[in-house]
């Protein structure tokens, strides 16, 4: 006999139905798994042999072939679990016909409890799909807390799944993840930088890349660290794109509605960083920063040629990843932040230390960064030493107040043009409304050949950000003068 239950796999980090076909029949008794399997697949055949004696069947002692379709697409993972076993008892005629109408994931312990696996939201879209409920392991099923209209069932146990896909059970109650407490300081521990501050909000109101640059222990780290806190809760479709990403990466969100905040370590290879790794390729920490942050701290360490590597994705909003026989597209709406020194030692320009490079050491230092990378940084800030008198200060605002500007200014964004003001084109900035005053700073400040022709919309950008946090229709000289202030030379 056949018998034929829908599961599902992300393909890069859009999820796809993969149908499970199980045939139970004469000859020799042996369990084959095709279908491009990988190894952890191919070993689902001990799992789910054992995982029979839970629900007091007895595995066939007949031919039982499996093949996961499409047959070209390459399967990883123990997911697959659940829906082989489920589908090799409707083939031995232990479940009716009707039990296959479902979309199921999970992996199978020994016992034939059911324990999580990735994907649980693509699964879900994908039973939403074609119109089916779908069972997934209880831990995944909290993915989809809160989506009624994904069909969710979920289950503890393959006795149970059983019951359920019958309409016996209507299965566990789906609950969310507890939430893990954010480790993200708040902007009142820091003291004094208050141009720094200023720069972070701007960042934040408009979704501008940020690079801080200022001696070892100024708080540039601490800065950084602070923006999901004042950034704006993830709509549900942008939560929904950032959980599928991790998914494809094989991770699990507790915060569904935080940005994500990564910060890759220099020593991280290139596929690590953008994505990539054999077989069907994953996304890199740049992609998992995805309607979120990439902090890169140290950026003087990290190799040029991964920076370079980034300047196209921060542009475009998008990775392609190609390997032998799969190319994959990964969203990458990421905020870039960084944080360097001014110099090998540190202490270029620092009040207090005295710098001890070399002039060689310095040209070498900067030649890390190339001139077209730095130029993708809307705000390029000094983060000073700050004296002891503004460490023992008072507190400055907190995170909740900077996050009720940020929201209200991305809002007015949105509502006028469409869109942060990171994404405006030439053609939209052109049309911005612009004071005399404005007009004027501005030509002075292209007159001396400072800016090329990016920095200078960059420019234009910010200082149309800023005006949206003070609520103004059209950008003064202020605004220009201000987002002039936010744009140090390296």
């Amino acid at each position: 006999m056949n018998a034929t239950i829908t599961s599902s796999a992300i393909v890069g980090v859009e999820p796809q139905a993969v149908r499970v076909e199980a045939h139970v029949g004469g000859g020799k008794p042996g369990f084959v798994i095709v279908g491009l399997p990988d190894a952890a697949v191919r070993e689902a055949k001990e799992r789910v042999r054992a995982a029979f004696a839970s629900t007091a069947n007895e595995f066939p002692g007949k031919r039982v072939v499996v093949n996961l379709s499409p047959a070209d697409l390459p399967k990883f993972g123990a997911s697959y679990d659940l829906p082989i076993a489920l589908a090799v008892l409707a083939a031995d005629g232990k479940l009716p016909h009707g039990a296959t109408e479902v979309v199921a994931l999970g992996e199978l312990a020994l016992d034939g409890e059911v324990r999580p696996a990735r994907g649980g939201l693509g699964a879900a879209l994908v039973a939403r799909a074609v119109g089916r409920p779908c069972l997934l392991p209880v831990e995944s099923a909290a993915e989809t807390a809160g989506r009624e209209d994904l069909g969710v069932r979920a289950v503890r146990s393959l006795a149970h799944a059983m019951e359920v896909s019958t309409g016996n059970e209507p299965g566990e109650e789906v609950r969310a993840l507890v939430a893990h407490a954010a480790s993200i300081p708040d902007l009142a521990e820091v003291r004094g930088q208050t141009h720094a501050r200023e720069a972070l909000e701007v960042a934040a109101a408009g979704g501008h890349h940020l690079l801080f640059r200022g001696p070892p222990g100024s708080g540039k780290t601490m800065l950084a660290r602070t923006l999901p806190g004042i950034l704006p809760p993830l709509e549900d479709r942008d939560a929904q794109e950032v959980a599928l990403v991790w998914a494809a990466a094989g991770r699990a969100r507790p915060d569904p509605l935080v940005p994500p905040f990564r910060s890759p370590h220099y020593s991280a290879s290139l596929a690590a960083f953008i994505g990539g790794g054999s077989g069907v390729p994953v996304p890199g920490e740049v992609v998992l920063a995805h309607r979120g942050v990439l902090f890169l701290d140290e950026l003087g360490e990290f190799p040029p040629h991964l920076l370079d590597a980034l300047r196209t994705p921060i542009e475009d909003g998008s990775v392609v990843v190609a390997r032998k026989g799969a190319t994959v597209e990964f969203p990458c709406r990421t905020q870039v932040v960084a944080a360097t020194n001014p110099c090998p030692c540190g202490y270029e320009g620092d009040r207090i230390v005295g710098c001890t490079c070399t002039a060689s050491m310095k040209a070498k230092y900067k030649r890390r960064f190339s001139g077209p990378f730095l130029d993708r940084f809307d705000l390029q800030v000094d983060v000073p030493r700050l004296r002891i008198s503004e460490l023992s200060g008072r507190r400055g605002e907190a995170s909740a107040v900077v996050r009720a500007r940020v929201v209200a200014a991305r809002r007015r964004q949105f509502d006028e043009r469409g869109r942060l003001n990171r994404e405006l084109g030439r053609s939209d900035l052109d049309e911005l409304e612009w004071t005399v005053d404005a007009a004027a700073v501005l030509d002075a400040a292209a007159s001396g050949d400072r800016l090329t022709a990016r920095g200078w919309d960059r420019i234009r950008r910010v200082a149309r950000t800023v005006a949206d946090l003070e609520g103004s229709g059209p950008v003064g000289g202020s605004h220009v003068r201000t987002a002039l202030s936010m744009r140090v030379t390296l």
